[in-house]
C-alpha cells in the first residue's frame, strides 16, 4: 500500500526537481505527484491529511503523494512562494506544475488528477 511520503530538500531534488542542476523546470519523478505544503499547527491541513492518505492508496502506482513541512523546509516553501497553507502542487510528468490553495474536498482532487495528470 502506498504511503504519503515526507520530503526534505535532499529527497525533493531526487524525486521532484533538482533546482541546483536545472534552471528550468525538469521533473525528476517516475509518476505524476501531488505535493502538500503544510504545517503541524494548521487546522485545514489536518482536514486534507486523511484525504491525501486515501488518494495515495487509491492511486498507488499511478500518482505519488508527498508532503513538505513548511516550517522545517523553509527553502522549498520559499522557492514555490507559499503564502498560505495548505498549498497543493500538482506535478504532471510532462508540463508545468499547477498550484491549488486551500483544503480541497476529495472529489476536487480526483478531478484535478484526471484533468492535470490524465489519470483515472
Amino acid at each position: 500500500m502506498a504511503k504519503v511520503e515526507f520530503l526534505t530538500e535532499e529527497t525533493f531534488k531526487s524525486k521532484v526537481f533538482n533546482y541546483e542542476e536545472n534552471k528550468d523546470w525538469k521533473f525528476e519523478g517516475e509518476l505524476p505527484c501531488i505535493i502538500d505544503f503544510y504545517a503541524d499547527w494548521c487546522q485545514p491541513c489536518k482536514m486534507v491529511a486523511p484525504i491525501l492518505e486515501e488518494l495515495s492508496s487509491e492511486y498507488a502506482g499511478k500518482v505519488n503523494v508527498y508532503k513538505i513541512d513548511t516550517e522545517a523546509e523553509r527553502n522549498l516553501a520559499g522557492m514555490f512562494g507559499i503564502q498560505s497553507i495548505p498549498s497543493l502542487l500538482f506535478v504532471p510528468k510532462d508540463g508545468q506544475p499547477q498550484m491549488a490553495v486551500g483544503a480541497l474536498p476529495k472529489d476536487t482532487f480526483k478531478r484535478a488528477i484526471k484533468d492535470v495528470f490524465n489519470v483515472e
